[in-house]
């Protein structure tokens, strides 16, 4: 899927063919990336299938997860000058949003890491582009939610408007669903999660709550339903990430890494 992405990225831009192409003889070129805001590298392996499809030689000077500052070249590159200049604005586009999504997640993840607590993201991604958000930010350091409605069983309160007994529910959810899959429900009240511990659910989401209310729920989980994941979610920002972090919760999701990322500042420069 990573190939079809870049070829369909690559083509997109191509159109009916560069122009630049039908006039110019084409020579052999060399250049670089370099960085022109500070910011952490993603996108590094969709490049490197650029870089097969639409054959040129890159060296990289960082890789994926790593920081750079502004001024500092990330890669070297050398080949055909076509090539070269047709697949520019396709390599840039790449690296900046994914990027933009490692660095601001990488932020988050700064914040947090001192606590026992796993950072996620959300299926809160654009269209047709979860794959390749979603691994911009596991390079930046934060853990995959579910990827799809087939990956886990989760109850948001849309769901639970339709649900009259949830406990029974959750039994026949049991029977039908895959034995290694999870069952999470979405809580905004400490009396929803009790509820969802005591109707057997896996995980159950904090969402919208305060950090003290966060906080009730840990301590119930912890006397009655060890076992019990918690996740935090709603309202969580780069203001407020830590007061979630401190409750002794397992988890905190936030579509924000993803949705709120700016792109760094990244040109091709030819020698």
């Amino acid at each position: 899927m990573m190939e079809t992405f870049v070829r369909n990225t690559l083509a997109e831009d191509i159109g009916r063919g560069d122009l630049y192409a039908k006039i110019m003889p084409s020579t052999q070129q060399s250049g670089y990336l370099i960085a022109k805001s500070d910011g952490v590298l993603a996108g590094v392996e969709y490049i490197e299938v650029l870089a097969k499809m639409d054959p040129y030689e890159i060296t990289w000077l960082k890789h994926d997860g790593e920081k750079f500052t502004k001024g500092e070249k990330l890669a070297t590159f050398k080949g055909d000058s076509h090539t070269l200049l047709r697949i520019e604005r396709t390599m840039l586009n790449i690296l900046h949003h994914a990027s933009g999504i490692a660095g601001l997640t990488r932020q988050y993840v700064d914040i947090v890491q001192k606590y026992d607590v796993m950072l996620l993201d959300t299926r809160k991604t654009r269209p047709q582009l979860r794959l390749f958000e979603k691994y911009a930010s596991r390079v930046g350091g934060a853990t995959n939610h579910r990827m799809g409605l087939d990956d886990a069983l989760m109850l948001k309160d849309t769901h639970l408007k339709t649900i009259d007994d949830l406990a029974l529910y959750i039994k026949e959810a049991r029977k039908k669903i895959p034995f290694t899959t999870t069952i999470e429900v979405e809580a905004e009240t400490l009396a929803i999660a009790k509820e969802a511990m005591e109707a057997g659910a896996d995980i159950v989401m904090c969402d919208n709550m305060r950090p003290d209310e966060v906080k009730e729920v840990v301590a119930l989980r912890d006397a009655s339903h060890p076992k019990v994941r918690l996740e935090a979610s709603g309202n969580i920002s780069l203001q407020t990430v830590e007061s979630y972090a401190q409750t002794g919760i397992d988890a905190i999701s936030t579509g924000s890494t993803i949705h709120q990322a700016v792109w760094p500042d990244i040109s091709m420069k030819i020698d």
